[in-house]
Parts: structure tokens; sequence; C-alpha cells
């Protein structure tokens, strides 16, 4: 569980970043809202839903646009 969770946070050059973590922390903060309206009765605004949504959306696009880099131990660092 523990190495899940580190290459959860890793970017694809094998590096931590700070937008895997924001993604993760609003990925868990949309599963909570939706578990708290369907089974709680606890009303979250349609806004904020679909703004931790599309701020979800955004992330994983910037990680799709994202280019990965050789390890340094191949002799070259063009992106992959």
């Amino acid at each position: 569980m523990k190495q899940f969770l580190q290459t959860l946070f890793k970017d694809k050059s094998g590096n931590y970043s700070l937008r895997e973590l924001a993604v993760a922390i609003l990925l868990a903060a949309l599963l909570v809202s939706w578990i708290a309206q369907q089974f709680f009765n606890k009303a979250v605004p349609e806004f904020m839903f679909f703004t931790i949504a599309s701020l979800v959306a955004a992330g994983c696009f910037g990680y799709s646009l994202e280019k990965g880099v050789l390890p340094t131990g191949t002799g070259s660092s063009e992106a992959v």
C-alpha cells in the first residue's frame, strides 16, 4: 500500500509533484461529497461538486500533456 501511494504522487519523470497531490486530495473530496450526498442526505452545493470535478479534470489533462524524461543513466535527456 505504501508503494502504491508513493507512485500515486509521482509524475512521469518519477519526481514527486504537487499537482498529483492536489488531484488526489480533490479526488478524495469529490468522493467524500458524493458519499455524503448519496448515503447521508447531506446536500453539497452543485457548484462546489462541479468545481472540484473540473479541478480534477484539469489536473489529469495537465498530466496527459506532460512529457516524461528518460532516466539519467541512459545518456540521453530527450523527452519520451
